[in-house]
């Protein structure tokens, strides 16, 4: 089966808001063996509501419009859907009761617009709504399942896994498995990832593979429908082997964890800590480990030194290096490393230093930069060159000392 999302609202035409539903339902929708072929996003609008709707309804076995069921004149998804389908809207006795308790225990009028909330297609399915007050609905026409749901997040989340789920599961006549994983990549980029898995790709029936790409890294999300999840995952797992023989030097983690909360997760686990000084990045690398919950255990501290001066009197970094070697060399960001790991007596120490633009900083240009890993094994300065603003050069330079650091924690893992 298919299914295709409406977003309803002007605010979601102008960017105001971001529709967050949209990925929410698709993902639910997906775990279920439901493909979400088109998403929409239309404006509080009557006319181009009912196109929108009448597309849908031509090319989806699934439509779910959120939004619009509110007791506004602009909340209009429901009239122009009951219109279209030729369904009366029909007072929920259930839902008018739960408005006159909501209203009652406020001790506050209850306005007949307020009545709109409790509002169904003649013959729906009814969605309660244990978040607010708009009940969701669903119904048939012409063998299109149309279900509608509060576009509140909080509303719609609650909703559908409570109602709208179990409810489409129950629907579904050939009920496959499905099941996914997501191999994560980095150092390594989507072209170069796709041309070393390229016949895997183009042979791809079941598991199906899709490349992401985005902020420097690229991830492989496989997904697998089957009869069940015993076969699913025999799928699955050889179709990862094979992608791992060809590219696993690459691959730093699989599943929903990013790079920083896997590096996080392999320090608290094996008890051991890092510390940074940073000159180019400005305490991003602090704040990044920071967002951790017992990030104290992980990173004792870290200090942003600039000058000079400071990267003396922070993290003793030696006049004499600076002298010879300047601000912005190996040497530089080795001594930081070493002076933060010895300053916050942690196990690994991460420096920065280099320039981030826009100008060229003692020779050398916007995006070159030296990062420092000191380790129990010992210390390695390491030339990296990005492209971009400044704001991109220091976000991706954090990306890159957390992979270093990845691979440091790895090779002390042995693999």
């Amino acid at each position: 089966m298919n299914a295709e999302i409406i977003g309803v609202g002007s605010e979601l035409i102008l960017g105001q808001i971001d529709n967050t539903n949209a990925t929410f339902l698709s993902k639910q929708l997906s775990s279920i063996g439901i493909d979400v072929y088109f998403h929409q996003n239309v404006g509080d609008n009557k006319d181009r509501l009912r196109d929108a709707v009448e597309t849908a309804v031509a090319r989806a076995d699934i439509l779910i419009l959120t939004g619009g069921l509110g007791p506004t004149k602009d909340d209009i998804t429901r009239e122009t859907v009951s219109e279209m389908i030729g369904r009366k809207l029909v007072y929920d006795e259930n839902a008018k009761d739960q408005l006159e308790v909501f209203f009652r225990d406020r001790d506050r009028p209850m306005t007949d617009n307020n009545l709109k909330q409790a509002l169904v297609p003649e013959g729906a399915e009814s969605f309660p709504n244990d978040e607010g007050l708009a009940w969701g609905s669903a119904v048939d026409h012409n063998g299109t399942l149309i279900i509608m749901l509060p576009g509140p997040p909080r509303e719609l989340h609650a909703m559908f896994r409570s109602y709208a789920l179990p409810y489409l599961t129950g629907q579904l006549n050939d009920h496959q498995e499905i099941l996914s994983s997501v191999l994560r990549f980095y150092e390594i980029g989507e072209s170069r990832l796709v041309e070393k898995i390229d016949d895997l790709l183009e042979q791809q029936t079941n598991p199906t593979i899709a490349p992401l790409a985005s902020d420097g890294e690229v991830a492989l999300r496989l997904t697998v429908k089957g009869s069940s999840r015993e076969e699913n995952e025999t799928l699955l797992q050889e179709m990862k082997e094979k992608i791992l023989d060809r590219a696993g030097d690459y691959c730093y983690g699989e599943g929903d964890k990013e790079l920083e909360q896997i590096v996080a997760d392999i320090l608290r686990d094996n008890k051991l800590s890092v510390a940074s000084a940073e000159s180019l990045t400005g305490g991003a690398f602090a704040n990044t480990m920071t967002k951790f919950p017992g990030a104290s255990m992980i990173f004792p501290g870290g200090v942003v030194c600039y000058s000079n001066e400071a990267k003396q009197a922070s993290v003793g970094v030696p006049k004499e290096v600076l002298d010879e070697h300047g601000a912005v060399s190996e040497e530089t960001a080795e001594a930081m490393a070493e002076g933060a790991r010895d300053l916050f007596k942690s196990d690994y120490g991460v420096s920065f230093t280099g320039a981030a633009g826009p100008d060229p900083m003692e020779g050398y240009d916007p995006g070159e930069m030296f990062i420092g890993i000191a380790s129990p094994s010992g210390t390695k300065g390491h030339f990296v060159k990005i492209k971009g603003s400044r704001s991109r050069i220091r976000t991706y330079a954090v990306k890159q000392a957390l992979y270093l650091l990845f691979q440091e924690l790895r090779n002390k893992k042995g693999g």
